[in-house]
């Protein structure tokens, strides 16, 4: 089948993707900031061992911005190196499915609601960093075919290099292959999926059915305040799935079918464009989830929240004291 080209994305892409690029990697690094500033708060340990992991998987990702910002800037063409295509390539599929390490968040959070006692009672620091090297393997593991196989196809209509933009390399015999594994990817998705919707349910009915207490001699905060925050988070880490991920993996089967040639004869070439189009827009929406992602850490933990509050009021007061000073130096008195 021939290269379908959606033209769209050469002057959307440059564009979004400098944004991204921009705020991604000053939320990333100054989240990395917090939590190697909270090491010591054993208090949540493990979850900042899923924050710090999910973190390193977005700047991955933002670190080859700049080359797919060139890349469809020069209109689809790739200018580098073919071992330059395979490591971004992996670093893209690297940071999607490390983004799994939002379902480890929520279920620690599920844990620390519904089970209190138990989550208190076992090692968290282990549990988390075995849990965090088990995705990491799988994840790897599942990315080192981009890694070896060939990442640049040719564009038979232009002679161009193109950069994972396709299966056009791929032989009828290994056709049906490639799709299996892509549909297996796509099940494992909605089967995590599932069971992020299903920990908020059960987190949800638990904080709702907790009677809102008077408010607190020491603080004069009411426990809805925190009943709030908590909702809050879990429909922060639904959002992200449901923004980020969910459009790409409701595509990903029909568009596999599509560049596979294996729906060639049945959709017409107006269907094929369509799917390939909305394919590139779920594409630039997963690349969001590295802005929303430090978002979530301010909803997951109150530590996380007011570490920040914190430091910005720090900020704050020390830019009115250097006013203040610098006020008071000008001012006519001063020299008397």
């Amino acid at each position: 089948m021939e290269f379908i080209a959606s033209e769209f994305r050469y002057t959307l892409f440059p564009i979004f993707y400098s944004v991204i690029f921009v705020l991604g990697l000053a939320a990333n690094c100054y989240a990395l900031y917090v939590l190697h500033k909270m090491r010591d708060s054993k208090a949540m340990n493990e979850i900042r061992i899923y924050m710090t992991n999910l973190t390193v998987a977005d700047l991955l990702f933002v670190f080859t911005l700049p080359c797919w910002i060139g890349y469809y800037a020069n209109n689809g063409i790739w200018k580098y190196s073919d071992v330059v295509c395979r490591i971004k390539g992996s670093f893209y599929f690297i940071n999607t499915y490390c983004s799994f390490f939002l379902a480890t968040i929520n279920i620690n959070r599920y844990w620390a609601v519904t089970r209190p006692l138990i989550a208190a009672s076992s090692n968290c620091w282990k549990r988390g960093a075995i849990i965090s090297a088990g995705v990491w393997g799988l994840t790897l593991s599942a990315s080192i075919k981009f890694l070896i196989d060939p990442g640049l196809q040719e564009d038979r209509t232009t002679a161009n290099n193109r950069c994972f933009e396709g299966y056009r390399n791929e032989t009828d015999s290994t056709k049906n292959t490639v799709a299996t594994i892509h549909f297996l990817i796509i099940a494992v998705f909605f089967v995590v999926f599932l069971i992020v919707i299903l920990c908020n349910i059960s987190i949800a009915r638990t904080l709702l059915s907790q009677p809102i207490s008077q408010p607190r001699a020491s603080t004069g905060k009411r426990f809805g305040g925190t009943k709030r925050i908590a909702l809050k988070m879990l429909f922060a880490i639904v959002g992200v799935f449901v923004i980020c991920f969910l459009p790409h993996h409701v595509v990903q089967g029909p568009w596999v079918l599509s560049v596979l040639g294996l729906r060639e004869k049945e959709w017409s070439m107006k269907t094929h464009q369509l799917i390939n189009d909305a394919h590139q827009i779920t594409l630039m929406l997963m690349g969001l989830n590295c802005i929303l992602d430090p978002l979530v850490y301010c909803f997951a933990t109150t530590k996380f929240r007011k570490y920040i509050q914190g430091h910005f009021k720090k900020v704050k007061n020390k830019k009115n004291c250097s006013r203040q000073t610098l006020s008071t130096a000008m001012s006519p008195k001063s020299s008397i």
